[in-house]
């Protein structure tokens, strides 16, 4: 019978020496790293899923993109009076019922010089006069 004692009590040392050993923050780590890993492994599992109706979304996405021209934002100096002629005719397609934007006008305008024969092109360029390139002077007002 004493024998029998003993092997439970030598068993209970041993189990009692593995929490005992030092833990390293790395091992400590490494325990919830794991789930994260299998949940970022589900993932592309979705992913596959979604690459399946995909051909079909990447033909309506080809279509949209045919339709949507790519925009360039762009800043320009303009005297102040060509810049009042703007708000002028911003005006007039309000009162002929069609309200427009400044960048509107100024793209009907580009159109406009498109359009024309190169002699009305290059009389249109003679009648506006050169501005100095940059961002205008700020005037200190005392």
């Amino acid at each position: 019978m004493a024998t029998a004692k003993k092997t439970p009590s030598a068993a209970a040392p041993a189990a009692a020496k593995a929490p005992t050993m030092p833990v390293t923050p790395a091992a400590a780590t490494d325990t919830p790293a794991k789930p994260a890993a299998k949940t970022s492994r589900a993932k592309p599992v979705a992913s596959k899923t979604k690459t399946a109706a995909s051909p079909e979304t990447a033909a309506a996405k080809a279509d949209k993109a045919t339709k949507k021209p790519k925009l360039v934002r762009d800043s320009f100096t303009i005297p102040k009076l060509e810049y009042l002629v703007l708000d002028e005719l911003k005006a007039r397609a309000a009162k002929l019922a069609s309200p427009a934007k400044k960048s509107e006008v100024l793209r009907a305008g580009v159109k406009a010089l498109a359009a024309m024969s190169d002699a009305g092109f290059l009389s249109a360029l003679k009648a506006v006069p050169a501005v100095k390139t940059g961002r205008p002077n700020k005037l200190v007002e005392d």
